[in-house]
């Protein structure tokens, strides 16, 4: 069974406008918010935290919506295409809100803005199980987070160079000006996703890959029989599975989360150092963990999924360990960090595509909806619990607090039992074969 890599990159481009816009918001609205509407930082801290709370509603809702939608062009698709044009649209417009002073008129236009990106970020990311037989599945995801990867340096490039510094008269400060930034990313947002609706079949390519993740032997069904009859719930040792699973995606978020989003405060006000030496820490991570994908991916199907999320987290429990040791920049913590970038790729890998294997066909979206809402969950919580012990008991806390979080889900973790796939491991090049049509 062989991976079309090409389809896969294709269906991977709607994650890849949703990693674009976000590293553009997460990067712009704060600035517009302090620098325009000139809003304190703990009211800014409430804005940007209100797409990860509506994110927790939102986007099982739309999951479900997609999973319970039947028309010409496929279940996914109208959400993607209305949700992508939509967010477009609005994003252009969004120069002219900052320019009127509104900010009432400003939240009123964001809230519109982010309730049209969750309108098709599950649906977005459910297409690529619909469309990838169930042994790919971390491969496939793989090479979805490098299309986001892809996303995220799109947006960091033209955030260089498409954003334009007047000096103001009346007050001799410069102002950044984000309208030409706003309007390409906005275009490349539409050009993407035309790009995936022309080549993207999605009906087709659902009950071709149906034919094959249900196509087993009686024998194999009564196996991977997920359903209790008659009431087309989960069995209870499957639902066991997927609160377990559930459990392990908040708990290392709530441990990675920590650390990635505190670790430019702890490193400046701990160990003294420079900002620039702080970021290329993190920086580290991240290619670290870009580069480990599609390895990671082909290792998943050789050991499983499991086993390589629990090597993950034994990994990030060791890295966050050992650095909580350090008394200032070292050379080895940039080695650190790149280890900590593969520990991360392992979970970030299979922890999807676990969750969607307990799910049927029908409901995919729902699955993808609960993934994010556990996730999102986290990330709301980890900054207001790690942030308080920071504050309160000292910044020693971070790592020890990032490294049981972490560990506890390799707990939780020991009681899953579903949700993995060990296809039979090639031999030599033939393990590199992949179809490329």
């Amino acid at each position: 069974m062989k991976l079309n890599v090409k389809r896969t990159t294709l269906v991977g481009l709607a994650f890849m406008t949703i990693c674009a816009f976000w590293q553009m918001y997460d990067f712009t609205v704060p600035l517009v918010l302090k620098n325009t509407f000139h809003l304190g930082d703990t009211w800014a801290g409430v804005v940007m935290a209100m797409d990860n709370v509506l994110a927790l509603f939102l986007l099982p809702l739309f999951g479900t919506l997609s999973d319970r939608c039947h028309t010409s062009i496929g279940r996914r698709m109208p959400f993607i295409l209305f949700g992508t044009f939509a967010a477009a649209m609005l994003l252009c417009c969004l120069p002219m809100v900052i320019a009127a002073g509104s900010l009432t008129l400003f939240l009123v236009c964001l809230g519109a803005l982010l309730l049209a990106m969750a309108v098709y970020r599950s649906p977005a990311v459910a297409l690529m199980p619909d469309v990838t037989p169930k042994p790919l599945r971390s491969k496939g995801n793989a090479i979805i987070n490098l299309m986001g990867a892809v996303g995220g340096m799109i947006a960091l490039g033209l955030i260089r160079v498409a954003v334009v510094h007047r000096l103001n008269p009346a007050t001799g400060e410069t102002v950044s000006d984000y309208a030409y930034l706003y309007w390409i990313i906005a275009a490349v947002m539409m050009a993407s996703v035309v790009v995936l609706a022309l080549t993207i079949r999605e009906p087709k390519l659902v009950a071709e890959m149906e034919a094959i993740n249900y196509g087993e032997t009686a024998e194999e069904l009564k196996k991977n029989e997920v359903r209790e009859k008659g009431t087309g719930r989960l069995n209870k040792d499957v639902f066991k599975s997927l609160m377990m699973i559930l459990c392990s995606i908040s708990l290392w978020f709530m441990g990675y989360n920590a650390v990635t989003t505190a670790f430019s405060k702890y490193a400046i006000t701990v160990w003294g150092t420079a900002e620039g030496d702080a970021a290329f820490c993190v920086m580290m991570a991240t290619v670290a963990a870009i580069l480990s994908y599609w390895p990671v991916g082909i290792l998943s199907s050789r050991v499983g999924r499991k086993r390589m999320i629990q090597t993950g987290i034994l990994i990030l429990t060791g890295c966050f360990l050992a650095t909580g040791f350090f008394q200032g920049m070292s050379p080895f913590l940039y080695v650190i960090f790149a280890l900590l970038g593969f520990g991360w790729a392992s979970i970030n890998v299979n922890s999807f595509p676990m969750v969607v294997e307990m799910a049927s066909g029908a409901d995919t979206g729902k699955y993808t909806g609960y993934y994010y809402t556990f996730s999102m969950a986290a990330q709301v919580l980890t900054p207001i619990l790690s942030g308080a012990l920071m504050e309160h008991v000292g910044y020693h806390t971070l790592f020890p607090y990032a490294a049981v979080m972490v560990l506890g889900s390799f707990i939780t973790m020991l009681f899953v039992r579903h949700g993995d796939s060990k296809p039979e491991a090639k031999r030599g090049l033939e393990a590199l074969d992949v179809d490329e049509e």
